[in-house]
């Protein structure tokens, strides 16, 4: 990785960006090139980014849907193309009832692609090019706008009725 890729100040997007270009140049993924070695640096990036794919659906749970969600995660999975994937969803009760999938946070692996990416249940795609704690915690503003933008397109493919911090009041609200 080059050292401008590193010099964006407080932006964590471009960098993350940057390594996905130098990758699609260099033929590589974080300094690999067998799809075995991918495969293996993508398995290390699904345990980095575990932590905060939850901090991030916990945040949506606590702050919009009143605790009343379930984060799950998949574990690391082969896909029927020989890819591989991982996922953290968050489902709730209006959700359900609605007949909506649940907020996804998706790390997957194609076997047609260079490199592994990220995306939602309705938002997609995003180069993950994670290889280090430092890196997966940048990708925390990624992750948020994911989650964010599943949550806005289940509103809008229902309503805003399946948010409960907009529909119920508690007694701590005043």
């Amino acid at each position: 990785m080059s050292e401008s890729s590193t010099a964006h100040g407080d932006n964590t997007t471009l960098p993350a960006l940057r390594r996905h270009f130098e990758d699609l140049r260099d033929g590589t993924h974080g300094g690999v090139v067998t799809r075995e070695e991918k495969e293996e640096r993508f398995a290390d990036t699904v345990v980095l980014l575990r932590h905060y794919a939850r901090r991030v659906l916990e945040e949506v749970d606590r702050d919009l849907l009143r605790g009343t969600g379930e984060v799950d995660e998949s574990g690391l999975t082969r896909t029927e193309d020989g890819g591989l994937t991982a996922s953290w969803t968050l489902s709730w009760p209006e959700q359900r009832a609605a007949g909506v999938s649940p907020i996804t946070l998706e790390a997957h692996f194609e076997r047609s692609t260079h490199h592994p990416h990220l995306r939602g249940a309705t938002v997609g795609e995003w180069p993950l090019n994670v290889f280090d704690d430092r890196q997966a915690a940048a990708e925390v503003p990624t992750l948020r706008a994911i989650a964010a933008a599943d949550l806005h397109n289940f509103v809008f493919q229902r309503d805003y009725r399946i948010v409960p911090s907009i529909t119920r009041q508690d007694a701590a609200d005043g």
